[in-house]
């Protein structure tokens, strides 16, 4: 063998050997697929989105002061995240979190409580929040120093916690990163989480790398590919194939029984129930009349709902606040299913045939169906809906400009009645002003209440006002509530999340930094 020969050799096996190991590097790298019912992302920013595919990706990437536990949504249950502990005073005005230190933002600067402070201040400003009014009882929120912040209420607050919570506002941004992007943050999103931001490929994907320097360890998982896939046949076909570990499922029953019976799988149904509502704008020009209201009230079948999603995926809703939240109350005029009395009512309201009404809906595969099973209930008392179908981060955008009468919301908050009946109910929260949030009905007939629970210290008298609150919107059909649907997830047996799964407020299961693939 010439000596070119023997070169020419020596560099064909040192190649082989290189493809080789990149090859092993790449089996060994472990990869969690994840396909989410959408189309697209809406806005990777924490303080702006409230749509559930955003949300359950945003968990990955943000921290908040504190956190709840992985797998649990019970407030008893809320530990530190970013802060290492807190105090407040004995009147519940002022409270004071002591940061841990040396914690990264993804960019590589190191949080302190500036950023803490440019964050709450951010997501109580409605030009740069959808939560803005959430936020209204702060006074200052401070940085003593590098490591602490002080956040002084002009009222006490139950939900505090939860305000500065993993959740929504509570989502700690890193200052100079957001600064740096401005408009650009909302797909370009840097947090100090478990997993960093990489790359959004539009209509495809998002991928997430692990963080390396993330304050509670690296994570077991290397890089998450949370894939948009919006059609349900084209996800279950993915996951039966072994394409996908992960998958948000439909919230239905046949969903949860063919599922269970694809190899390897486990399903999860978990909290919260996200509570489905009829939401209907009472300065409308039909809608206004209480007698309309209750007519589509008594033509909303609650039991058929749930036999229609599923017994183990649902449950009838009781009142326009959640089950279980504190403060609930089901003692509450909620009208019974009645469609003769509904076709009475629209007679004496001089609707005799009924109307038309045009309204706008999302395409998300787990609420249109639930849209189109009210528009034949109603289309038996002689209600024709005119459905507009739109992309899921339209329908926000509209609805957000009070362009439908009725609206569709499914939901769910920090399990306190305040957070619930202020976000849909206050006159301060009422769509297309300038502290809007998701108040579609116009109703503000409890803001008394809703506000003086806010600040009442004694939790039986909170409760009794909740109540009241609850009474009154009741009473003047501001909404109909339908039914609670609980969150649906497949996933394969080789996942282990490192936690007990039992629920999430952000409506998809926790990746955290013990979340591995056997």
């Amino acid at each position: 063998m010439t000596k070119s020969m023997f070169a020419a050799a020596l560099l064909a096996g040192a190649a082989a050997l290189s493809i080789g190991a990149a090859g092993d590097a790449r089996a060994q790298e472990k990869v969690l697929r994840y396909g989410m019912a959408t189309k697209d992302v809406g806005r990777l920013d924490p303080h702006i989105t409230a749509t559930t595919p955003d949300k359950a990706l945003l968990q990955m990437i943000f921290s908040g002061l504190v956190r709840f536990k992985p797998g649990t949504i019970s407030p008893e249950l809320i530990e530190p995240d970013l802060a290492e502990k807190w105090t407040a005073s004995a009147d519940g005005k002022e409270w004071t979190f002591n940061l841990r230190k040396g914690v990264k933002c993804h960019d590589g600067n190191e949080l302190t409580s500036a950023d803490v402070v440019y964050s709450l201040k951010r997501a109580g400003d409605s030009k740069t929040s959808s939560f803005s009014s959430d936020y209204k009882d702060f006074d200052k929120v401070e940085a003593p120093d590098a490591s602490t912040v002080k956040i002084t209420l002009k009222n006490p607050i139950p939900s505090l916690l939860g305000m500065v919570s993993n959740l929504h506002g509570g989502n700690i941004v890193c200052m100079k990163a957001a600064e740096a992007a401005g408009e650009n943050f909302k797909l370009k999103p840097v947090g100090t989480g478990p997993f960093k931001f990489q790359e959004y490929k539009p209509q495809q994907s998002v991928t997430l790398v692990a963080n390396a320097d993330y304050f509670r360890g690296k994570p077991k998982i290397d890089r998450i590919e949370y894939k948009f896939i919006e059609s349900d046949a084209s996800r279950d076909l993915a996951f039966s194939a072994g394409e996908l570990d992960l998958v948000y499922g439909a919230q239905n029953q046949t969903w949860v029984d063919r599922t269970k019976q694809v190899k390897g799988a486990v399903v999860a149904v978990i909290e919260p129930g996200e509570l489905s509502a009829i939401y209907l704008n009472t300065n409308h020009e039909i809608l206004k009349d209480i007698r309309v209201r209750k007519a589509i009230a008594h033509a909303i079948d609650r039991k058929a709902m749930v036999a229609f999603k599923g017994a183990s995926t649902s449950r009838e809703a009781k009142s326009i606040v959640p089950i279980g939240y504190l403060g609930y109350s089901e003692d509450v005029p909620l009208l019974p299913f009645d469609l003769e009395k509904s076709k009475a009512l629209l007679k004496e309201a001089g609707h005799p045939n009924g109307f038309t009404l045009k309204v706008i809906h999302t395409n998300l595969s787990g609420m249109l169906p639930t849209m189109e099973v009210w528009q034949a209930m109603l289309k038996k008392v002689g209600i024709n809906l005119q459905i507009d179908v739109v992309e899921h981060a339209t329908f926000h955008a509209q609805i957000r400009k009070d362009l439908s009468p009725i609206v569709h919301y499914a939901a769910a908050r920090f399990p306190v009645a305040d957070i619930y009946l202020t976000q849909f109910y206050h006159g301060r929260s009422i769509v297309n002003t300038p502290t809007a949030v998701t108040n579609f009905t116009h109703c503000n007939d409890a803001d008394a209440e809703i506000d003086a629970a806010r600040v009442e210290t004694d939790v039986n008298k909170a409760k009794a006002l909740w109540k009241t609150a609850q009474v009154k919107l009741m009473e003047k059909v501001c909404a109909v509530p339908s039914h609670e649907q609980l969150q649906v997830f497949g996933y394969k047996d080789n996942l282990v999340f490192g936690y007990d799964l039992k629920g999430s407020l952000s409506l998809g299961p926790m990746i955290t930094e013990q979340t591995y693939l056997k």
